[in-house]
């Protein structure tokens, strides 16, 4: 049984919604390299951003305790783990027409930033940081959850038998291969880290009875293990 969630014709039509104040609008908007460049812009967008993904997690994880309420706690949490995937909040604002309106640093901007997955969903989430300050978690709800059940929608409910349960991600594709081959679940490390503290990123690789199977890149670590899986399963064949 499906719960009702709210739905909003702005999201539909893939629209920002305002912020009208502007000052909390370009703070959101601002990262850190326009700052360096610009000393007198104002803030830039960390620390929205920080409060964005607490937003996040509530908003999502409420839609998905009162939409799905059949699935277990492991489900949602796997289905939480691929809305909130670095990958899958690009690509929300990118529908959403952030990456045009982020104000970066010449070197930012030349080297892509626009279009980086990283700085998109940062950005994402400062935005949704803002409007919360201005509107209030009901607005938060009524313009995003719908943004979300889409997409959660797809994932839970696959339109045909001969897609993948994408509930399973990538770690758990990968858990179930090193079990049914080796009797033995994968280990996850991380070897490597760089960058600075705001913009950290991690290299983990995944390792099944001490041989390496695959490496990935993320901005936390959750991430990188799952692109470290990914690259395992693309390596042993597994789709």
């Amino acid at each position: 049984m499906l719960v009702t969630f709210p739905t909003s014709s702005k999201l539909e039509m893939r629209q920002l919604p305002t912020i009208k104040n502007e000052t909390l609008r370009l703070n959101a908007l601002t990262h850190r390299s326009y700052v360096n460049e610009h000393p007198d812009a104002g803030e830039h967008n960390e620390r929205l951003e920080f409060l964005g993904d607490a937003i996040l997690g509530f908003v999502v994880g409420e839609l998905l305790y009162n939409r799905y309420p059949d699935l277990s706690e492991a489900h949602l949490t796997r289905l939480r783990s691929n809305l909130v995937d670095e990958k899958q909040l690009a690509k929300f604002a990118s529908q959403l027409g952030i990456g045009d309106l982020m104000r970066l640093g010449k070197g930012a901007d030349k080297e892509g930033g626009r279009q980086n997955p990283a700085l998109l969903s940062d950005t994402f989430e400062a935005y949704m940081g803002a409007y919360y300050l201005e509107s209030g978690i009901d607005a938060v709800r009524q313009l995003f959850a719908p943004l979300f059940r889409d997409v959660a929608d797809s994932i839970a409910f696959p339109t045909s038998d001969t897609e993948p349960n994408n509930l399973v991600d990538a770690k758990g594709r990968f858990q179930q291969w090193a079990l049914a081959n080796f009797v033995e679940n994968p280990e996850y490390f991380i070897i490597d880290e760089s960058g600075l503290d705001h913009a950290k990123e991690f290299t983990a690789e995944v390792r099944v009875k001490g041989k390496v199977y695959g490496v990935g890149k993320g901005r936390r670590k959750q991430d990188a293990e799952k692109r470290a899986a990914e690259a395992a399963l693309k390596k042993v064949g597994v789709e």
